[in-house]
């Protein structure tokens, strides 16, 4: 009896174990962390998160077999999220740049875009160099944000955990300009008349997906689904889908 009494409680410490694990890293699921708030990216509609990251996302997980689940957070949460496994990949609108490359590795990059300035219909702006001593609205942690707080060390730069919130500010005179990707920036304009964006970009740069440094296995998988998806014509109607060619 003694002994049985002793076995009782290491079972029980096994099947706990056994059952956390259980409870872990589900291999049958691609987990993305994104920030839902980048049309047309990824936004909402109505409950639903959709977009071209979403789009591409969805067939990069059909290819490896998996099921897609999006988690929605801030953008500057979003590479410790794939640092830390609580995501398998960020997929954000993700701009390759060499300090966001000693924290994750990059897949190849799978589309191009530029960061723009958006201002008031009027203003006196007319190019990034009248920045310099501007009140400027960026989303926080976006290269909008990187660029003009490295570039404009005179400019009262002016952070927003969302694009749309910094826009808003531009509209109520709170910020003289706002820098964001082009994108994004044709979707608030938009919406908002009395905005307009300035012809020439602040800069051009390459999206692609963050992927743990710990995954490799994971890292060339994406770059082999990406190439795949770029030779028959999928990603291109993705993309095709939410931009149009002018």
């Amino acid at each position: 009896m003694k002994m049985f009494r002793k076995i009782i409680p290491v079972l029980i410490v096994i099947v706990i174990m056994v059952t956390f694990s259980a409870c872990g890293k589900d291999n049958n699921k691609l987990v993305m962390a994104t920030n839902a708030a980048f049309p047309p990216y990824e936004y909402y509609d109505n409950e639903a998160i959709v977009g071209i990251d979403v789009e591409i996302a969805k067939a990069i997980a059909e290819k490896l077999g998996k099921e897609l689940v999006i988690e929605d957070m801030e953008f500057n949460s979003i590479i410790g999220a794939v640092q830390t496994g609580k995501a398998d990949i960020g997929l954000a609108g993700m701009t390759v740049r060499e300090d966001r490359l000693v924290s994750v590795n990059f897949s190849v990059p799978y589309t191009t875009a530029s960061q723009v300035i958006i201002v008031r219909e009027g203003s006196d702006i007319a190019s990034p160099d009248d920045l310099a001593d501007k009140s400027v609205g960026v989303q926080e942690s976006t290269t909008g944000d990187i660029y003009v707080t490295d570039e404009m060390p005179d400019a009262d730069v002016q952070r927003y955990s969302k694009g749309v919130e910094a826009v808003q500010a531009l509209i109520q005179g709170k910020v003289d300009a706002v820098v964001i990707d082009n994108e994004p920036a044709k979707v608030f304009v938009q919406q908002n008349p009395g905005l307009q964006i300035l012809p020439e970009a602040y800069t051009v740069e390459d999206y692609a997906i963050a992927i743990s440094k710990k995954n490799e296995d994971l890292l060339n998988k994406i770059n082999k689904a990406l190439k795949e998806l770029s030779e028959d014509g999928t990603l291109q109607s993705i993309i095709d889908k939410y931009i149009s060619a002018d």
